[in-house]
């Protein structure tokens, strides 16, 4: 295990058979963890509970869903609560591989301008499709965004520029803060040894007019969430970080073509579209019933 003063934040929202292991694996590589449960069944409740008990971890249950962001701030501020200065934050469907933590205070320690670092991410490795995640990056050689699973932060930074945007309640609350992160003047860099296995959605490969791609198949729910958000991100950003906008928009329509063209439930996933659209445009946030 890793010498750091660090403590993982896990969010739970009825995880699989899977998750305990994960679990196990990722205590070992830090000082605390923290799980932050969003509703899940009574089954699943009892599984962490005894989990909690045998590998030491703290475990928040929420009575229901709060969303991705809310859950976050809750594990950062447990954290911060007990005294660690460093958070790393995991996806139920996340792997950690071996000496993952080690490897990312490596990365850091040795960063040019470790000082004005406030995320540090892994490289991701999609095991479903059999690829590393695509990295667009900044001038400073960093990622200009990266998913919150596997991400490092110090605690500090919270309190320079606020914690995760609750009224996102989930998709895209990763990008929002990576742009205000940079938008503060700080810095987003990438290990070049941490590999994450993580896979965005369930992709599934399909072919159509003889190309070949990987939709996401995320739910019908997330597609609200995903047009919503990605649109207030847009119109929050686009003055500050202009070329960096365009290019969010151009992957996000690649994104829901490959959607539409590949995926089941396409009916009910265009009407989500549409409402989530609207909703961004209108300003219209938080967590959203009915759909």
């Amino acid at each position: 295990m890793n010498t750091h003063p660090v403590s993982a934040v896990i969010v739970t929202y009825h995880p699989d058979d899977g998750m305990i292991a994960n679990l196990q694996k990722i205590a070992a590589q830090v000082q605390k963890m923290v799980v932050v449960d969003n509703g899940s069944s009574t089954d699943i409740l009892d599984s962490l509970r005894m989990a909690s008990r045998v590998f030491g971890f703290q475990l928040i249950e929420n009575a229901q869903n709060l969303g991705i962001a809310e859950a976050l701030n809750q594990g950062v501020r447990w954290a911060r609560s007990k005294g660690f200065p460093w958070v790393i934050f995991f996806d139920q469907d996340s792997e950690i591989t071996d000496g993952f933590v080690d490897q990312m205070f490596i990365s850091l320690d040795s960063h040019p301008d470790r000082q004005r670092v406030c995320s540090i991410h892994p490289k991701y490795l999609d095991q479903k499709c059999g690829v590393h995640l695509e990295v667009r990056r900044a001038k400073d050689g960093g990622p200009i965004t990266s998913m919150t699973s596997g991400a490092m932060m110090p605690v500090w930074i919270f309190d320079k520029i606020g914690y995760f945007a609750s009224e996102y309640f989930i998709d895209w609350v990763d990008v929002e803060y990576c742009l205000r992160i940079r938008g503060a003047g700080y810095l987003i860099a990438e290990s070049k040894y941490a590999v994450l296995m993580h896979s965005a959605g369930h992709p599934q490969m399909v072919t159509f007019a003889g190309f070949s791609f990987w939709p996401t198949h995320h739910s019908a729910v997330r597609r609200y969430y995903i047009s919503r958000n990605r649109i207030a991100v847009y119109r929050k950003y686009f003055r500050v970080f202009p070329a960096w906008t365009l290019y969010l928009i151009y992957e996000s329509f690649r994104e829901t073509i490959k959607c539409f063209l590949g995926e089941r439930d396409r009916v009910h996933k265009f009407r989500n579209f549409l409402l989530g659209t609207w909703d961004g445009l209108a300003g219209t946030m938080g967590k959203k019933e009915g759909l």
